[in-house]
């Protein structure tokens, strides 16, 4: 039998921002979605999964999604990529510190964008990049579809775990527990899941991204996921940004923001 994709999940920084790592168990190649802090928690798995970093990805450049950018690129030499409209984002680093009462973190020279209908691939794997304007005007979520890999299917813990230290101090605040998922970094939940979005902060588990800040518009994220993610099976199973994970056929039908 096929080895199954590593797509491990951790809650990084004061607002517990769900970073993915996904890779390919054959090729040891990977893709690290929203790094937003915490960047030696983040190694240590990539060194426990023996794997090599083949990009770094933002969903977009709000700081708690972008503050362990720096640090994985200079430890990985992976590229970063964004939408090139969050950019101008990304290069005030320091109002959103100010705006958070936080220090800035290190920031890195991104060169590297991504777009509508990019495909971004690691070893046998790929994601599907989607832009989702709304939350910020760069926001983008990546799709993978469940025949991304011939054969292979997925070996997750899809629950949000922690990670250590400053996410630890702050676990509270979610509202899902992580105690019955701390010590599973490697259990195999739901291994024959269907495709999967990483929706950045564009859709939530009954709700939606905030559009109160910088380039945020309510008009466009609400398009963004009716045009753009409710077009996707129902079964896709949803990661957020933050929080649990869910499906677009559970927010077709139940967000509030999402109703007629």
């Amino acid at each position: 039998m096929a080895e199954k994709l590593i797509h491990e999940i951790l809650p990084v920084g004061l607002l517990q921002c769900n970073c993915s790592i996904l890779g390919d168990p054959a090729t040891r190649e990977a893709i690290v979605v929203d790094p937003g802090d915490e960047t030696e928690c983040i190694l240590e798995i990539l060194r426990a999964h023996q794997l090599n970093v083949r990009a770094i990805v933002s969903t977009h450049t709000h700081i708690d999604h972008v503050g362990g950018l720096a640090g994985l690129h200079k430890a990985t030499g992976a590229p970063v990529l964004i939408h090139e409209a969050d950019l101008e984002l990304y290069r005030h680093l320091d109002m959103q510190a100010q705006f958070l009462g936080v220090r800035t973190p290190e920031s890195t020279r991104i060169e590297d964008f991504v777009k509508e209908g990019d495909t971004l691939r690691w070893g046998g794997y790929a994601a599907r990049v989607i832009h989702t304007p709304g939350h910020t005007p760069g926001s983008i979520s990546l799709f993978v579809e469940e025949s991304a890999a011939a054969g292979q299917s997925y070996q997750d813990d899809t629950r949000p775990r922690p990670a250590k230290a400053s996410a630890q101090a702050h676990a509270e605040l979610q509202s899902h527990s992580h105690e019955h998922s701390r010590d599973h970094r490697h259990s195999q939940a739901n291994a024959d899941t269907a495709a999967r979005l990483l929706a950045g902060d564009t859709l939530f588990q009954g709700s939606i991204g905030r559009t109160d800040l910088w380039g945020g518009s309510l008009k466009d994220i609400l398009n963004s996921i009716r045009d753009k993610l409710l077009a996707l099976p129902d079964e896709t199973l949803v990661i957020p940004g933050h929080g649990d994970s869910t499906t677009i056929g559970a927010e077709r039908a139940e967000n509030p923001y999402l109703r007629p």
